[in-house]
């Protein structure tokens, strides 16, 4: 069987096509968040909860800051196991739970939104299947609207939670500036697609371990990244926020060690810039991706882009370069060694 070439892989063609799902998922859901937004404006939450799992994790890290700093209101995740194999009931009346999945059929997070609901919090479901038992019993779904995902590896499905998510808090707000970001948001995936970071392919190719560092919004972005690093190049890399990877994992950082950066142009850029600094002296090898960077190693962003939304381009540009390290270690991204698309866990 002739080799894929980088452009022929699912996960290249569903990555590409994340600015198009994106569109239609924002005009589609327009009068459904609009209402939902009214509605928790008019009877604000006192928490919100998120349960996930995998990718759809990531996802919820984004939201935690998102809704942090947009809403103000205090966001936690919830771990499934707590009601899955503790059967332990929680205090949530009053919160809403956020429920993330692509597929809508976990077991463990089915289980933790039925309790979710029966403890008295409003169930709203972010889900790809809008026919799946997480749609069913949630109060509210929000359709991601990615359409069918064929690649084992989560990429369109993953940016449209991300882009849910903003179009959600936007409507919550009534931040003008928030739906502004969401109208260029298609428009700045197109052209962020053809940023080229060939650069990190080739400088990981015969690696075996790195560290992914991010902060603030960016952090979802190392987490997402450093498991695709695993899951479809077989490479080992650990996620760590650029305020913590000082406290203990630095040690490891030495001449020739591998560092990918995500910062975005916030308040966050100066630390993370520094933390990847201080990389570069110790003889590690960083590549930083950023809105403008340039220099050695630098993966270029468009500049100008709003820092909330800059992630989900530096994770669509990390998506096209990760199909193409995979291809070129030896594997195929969409189809991981070991993995199924949907993972039922308990």
């Amino acid at each position: 069987m002739p080799m894929k070439s980088p452009h022929d892989t699912l996960m290249y063609q569903e990555a590409q096509s994340a600015a198009d799902v994106i569109a239609h998922q924002l005009a589609a859901n327009a009068g459904l968040l609009t209402e939902l937004g009214e509605r928790l404006r008019t009877q604000p939450p006192r928490c919100i909860v998120t349960c996930a799992r995998g990718s759809s994790d990531h996802a919820a890290a984004y939201a935690k800051y998102v809704f942090e700093t947009r809403l103000g209101v205090v966001t936690a995740s919830a771990s499934p196991a707590v009601s899955s194999i503790y059967d332990a009931p929680l205090q949530l009346d009053g919160a809403l739970f956020l429920a993330i999945s692509q597929s809508g059929k976990s077991p463990d997070l089915l289980l933790s939104a039925q309790a979710a609901r029966a403890a008295g919090a409003q169930v709203v479901a972010l889900v790809n299947d809008t026919d799946s038992p997480l749609a069913r019993l949630a109060d509210t779904v929000v359709p991601l609207h990615a359409g069918p995902e064929r690649s084992v590896a989560a990429t369109k499905s993953y940016l449209a939670t991300l882009s849910a998510v903003l179009q959600l808090t936007a409507c919550w707000s009534g931040d003008e500036a928030l739906h502004g970001a969401l109208d260029r948001l298609p428009g700045d995936l197109r052209q962020g697609w053809e940023a080229d970071w060939r650069a990190l392919g080739e400088g990981l190719r015969e690696v075996h371990n790195l560290f992914v560092v991010g902060r603030g919004y960016g952090f979802g972005a190392a987490l997402e990244a450093a498991l695709k690093f695993k899951e479809t190049c077989g490479l080992h890399a650990e996620a760590f926020s650029a305020a913590e990877v000082k406290h203990g994992p630095m040690a490891l950082v030495g001449t020739g060690f591998p560092v990918l950066v995500f910062a975005q142009e916030d308040g966050s850029l100066e630390g993370t810039l520094a933390v990847a600094a201080e990389f570069r002296a110790r003889g590690a090898r960083v590549w930083v991706a950023a809105p403008g960077a340039s220099g050695p190693d630098a993966l270029a962003l468009p500049a100008g882009v709003p820092a909330i939304t800059t992630p989900l381009l530096a994770v669509q540009s990390f998506y096209r370069a990760a199909s193409a390290l995979s291809l070129a270690r030896g594997y195929d991204p969409d189809v991981p060694p070991h993995l199924r698309k949907v993972t039922e866990t308990l």
